[in-house]
């Protein structure tokens, strides 16, 4: 990798933090940070602006807390993986923060010695989350194989719920044929396969079960 082939952009009230934040990543040769911001209208307006690969976000910044940043990021399908800084350990916090579609969730203790190896990861196109939370990543996964047996997902193919995800992230069947390589009629089968197999009919029923179990899909 040469500098720069990661970029990232950081977003964190508390000056000390941020500057910590650069140093650390300022030293990987595959990194670097394009933008820093200290509340949460400036953060989404660096992502806007720079499309960086990475976002590094505190959730409790001042103007938009980061869950309400990643949302906003998520409505507008910026293409940027997210990645939550905290100071909490709450369970539900992290639930939320998985909910939204984060990639990667970072406790600020442990910041200095993870952040590294969790961009990494993010941008490889896996999760990182510290390993003190992996119990809540453990049970979280239980919940989902739970869920998903419950409501059918389990009986989709690998294609079909790569299918589903994106229709929950409102991409119309031309933009999933472009994305999957495959042919505009062929995702129009799919559709219809998995409509067939959730036992889900009516015009806007798919996008609806796909947003209401977007937290099962892989």
């Amino acid at each position: 990798m040469t500098k720069g082939e990661i970029k990232i952009v950081i977003a964190d009230d508390h000056p000390i933090v941020r500057q910590g934040l650069v140093a650390i990543i300022g030293k990987a040769p595959d990194l670097l940070v394009v933008g820093e911001a200290s509340d949460g209208p400036a953060a989404l307006g660096l992502i806007q602006r720079l499309r960086p690969d990475i976002a590094l976000i505190d959730i409790g910044m001042p103007g938009l807390d980061g869950f309400a940043v990643a949302r906003k990021i998520i409505e507008q399908q910026i293409p940027v993986a997210l990645i939550f800084l905290t100071a909490h350990r709450e369970e539900a916090l992290f639930e939320e923060a998985m909910e939204i579609g984060a990639k990667g969730y970072v406790l600020k203790e442990s910041v200095t010695s993870e952040i590294v190896n969790g961009i990494r990861a993010v941008a490889a196109g896996q999760h990182y989350v510290s390993p003190a939370l992996t119990g809540y990543l453990v049970r979280r996964g239980q919940r989902r194989n739970t869920d998903a047996s419950a409501t059918g997902l389990n009986d989709l193919t690998s294609t079909e719920q790569r299918i589903l995800k994106l229709i929950a992230q409102y991409k119309t069947s031309k933009e999933i044929a472009d994305e999957l390589n495959i042919s505009y009629h062929t995702v129009v089968t799919h559709r219809r396969n998995i409509s067939e197999k959730l036992n889900i009919s009516g015009s806007h029923a798919l996008m609806k079960f796909a947003l209401a179990h977007l937290s099962e899909l892989p």
